[in-house]
């Protein structure tokens, strides 16, 4: 639930209540109605996104992957996808804002349906205060379900009159699906770290994220699907409408949009659909390598935090890093090891293995509280020789005319969003989850494993230009002090402080990092 509460006020509160409510119990939620499982379309290759994937694949087995690093890159590819689906469109988010870069996509998602597509789209009912009413108007069309996962039941005004009304279960609610993905025909899918909104996709004028999707084709689409389908299926997906009380006025809605957009209220958000569009039609190209997805069951929502080894991927990410022979890059915004995080560096650490980790800075993060964790370990990582590496809060800007593949964050300032490992530059991890406790043993998360030097060399790459453009290198003097270095001479180095942090996050870490519970964070 990191970037899913914007106010610092807010987040506090939450953080309040995960420390001061025990009590268990079960609140009560409305009986499912009765629905046969639907499945994802079972043939693809009757779709034109399936024959090419068919066509173009060197190899039935590889699937074709492309890295989506500028947010207009990737939210051209969601555009496109909507409008070259035939049969079926299958969404999964945690997170959908009620703003131009998510009206604009649901849009298009609404068009398809207006042409015979079927929508299924699934949505964490954590954020959901203030969207509902929308979310209900998009099921006004026959092609178009919209359920809700792990809802609460009441309070739901509001996120904090929602978490006040379930404190009897914490339990369940405390456990949400964080995972992301837009399929088309189950052909052709985008997944990672994005959610639905303005600052995932470099709309939003103050604070924009440094994220990071795949575009994928073939074989792994079909196992996007197939966990798609679990939790589409699951009995904590809601219908919107057994949770959403009232009818909305869908048809003044739709007339408010539609005379806002004249006016240019609403205004069109930057995209660039070349990428899916060049790779159709030949101009673009994907990497065909062997690829596969690992994915959280829905039973660990159910879980209380003590998932099964067969309902978890925490065991396949460990895996994946306990193969690094030479070198392990991680990128996570929200970086809390653990003690057993930190014996795995040690481990690796003794073997040869260079670690270097990219995480955001107290100054850059959307989440202060979770920087707590991460601060507890920074000493520990830093004596094995861990090279950290923290994001601040401004981009550097590049010199005209080269742009960054990041794309353009204007005078709007950063914080890092996306979620990947990088190993031996061979092997390339991109999904949803976060390197902290709570992907590992809350939240359900989704990711996708590439065996590609070519990827590895790329995000490697990316890595490079941001550490040494945009990144403090964090080291520790003899005495224990920390000190932040900048590469970049306009930037000065700092000492014993968390650099560009204001006092209030300051006050934060100092008041509650002592009691912040980690399984929390």
């Amino acid at each position: 639930m990191h970037a899913a509460i914007d106010s610092l006020a807010k987040r506090i509160l939450w953080s309040l209540l995960l420390l001061l409510a025990g009590l268990q119990g079960c609140a009560s939620l409305p009986d499912p109605v009765p629905h046969e499982p639907t499945q994802a379309l079972r043939e693809p290759q009757a779709t034109s996104l399936g024959r090419w994937a068919v066509q173009a694949a060197p190899n039935r087995q590889y699937s074709g992957v492309r890295l989506l690093v500028a947010g207009d890159e990737a939210l051209g590819a969601l555009m496109a996808l909507a409008d070259r689906a035939e049969r079926t469109l299958d969404l999964q988010y945690y997170l959908v804002h009620n703003d131009a870069a998510a009206r604009a996509v649901l849009r298009r998602v609404h068009a398809a349906a207006m042409r015979g597509v079927r929508v299924r789209f699934l949505v964490d009912d954590l954020n959901t205060a203030a969207k509902e009413a929308s979310l209900l108007c998009l099921t006004d069309h026959p092609n178009i379900q919209v359920r809700l996962y792990n809802p609460f039941p009441s309070g739901r005004f509001s996120t904090a009159t929602r978490v006040l009304a379930s404190l009897t279960d914490l339990p369940r609610i405390n456990h949400r699906m964080h995972n992301k993905m837009f399929v088309a025909d189950n052909a052709m899918a985008v997944t990672g770290g994005r959610n639905l909104g303005d600052a995932y996709f470099l709309n939003s004028p103050n604070t924009n994220f440094v994220d990071l999707d795949v575009l994928v084709a073939g074989p792994a689409v079909q196992e996007l699907s197939a966990s798609f389908d679990s939790f589409w299926n699951s009995a904590l997906a809601y219908p919107v409408h057994r949770l959403v009380t009232g009818k909305p006025d869908c048809a003044g809605a739709v007339a408010t949009a539609a005379a806002e957009e004249d006016k240019g209220i609403d205004t069109a958000p930057r995209m660039d659909a070349s990428v899916v569009h060049g790779v159709l039609g030949g101009r673009e190209r994907l990497f065909w390598v062997p690829a596969t997805v690992i994915a959280d069951k829905p039973s660990k929502i159910a879980s209380e935090g003590n998932p099964g080894r067969s309902e978890t991927i925490e065991d396949d990410i460990l895996g994946l890093l306990r193969t690094a022979r030479q070198e392990v890059l991680i990128i996570s915004p929200y970086f809390v090891p653990g003690r057993r995080g930190v014996a795995l560096a040690r481990e690796l650490r003794q073997r040869g293995v260079r670690m270097r980790v990219l995480t955001n800075s107290l100054a850059a993060t959307d989440a202060p509280v979770v920087h707590i964790g991460y601060a507890r370990y920074r000493g520990d990582l830093l004596g094995l020789g861990v090279d950290l590496h923290e994001l601040r809060p401004r981009l550097a800007p590049h010199a005209a005319p080269q742009r960054s593949r990041l794309g353009s964050f204007g005078s709007s300032s950063a914080s890092l969003h996306a979620k990947a490992l990088v190993i031996d530059r061979r092997t390339v991890l991109v999904g949803s989850m976060n390197m902290d406790p709570r992907s590992a043993r809350l939240n359900s998360e989704i990711g996708l494993v590439m065996r590609s030097p070519a990827l590895a060399d790329e995000l490697a790459t990316l890595f490079d230009e941001v550490i040494q453009r945009s990144a403090y290198h964090v080291q520790r003097l003899g005495d224990g002090t920390l000190h932040w270095v900048s590469d970049n001479p306009d930037v000065p180095s700092v000492t014993g402080t968390e650099p560009e942090a204001g006092a209030g996050r300051q006050l934060l870490l100092l008041l509650l990092g002592p009691f912040a519970p980690e399984e929390m964070l």
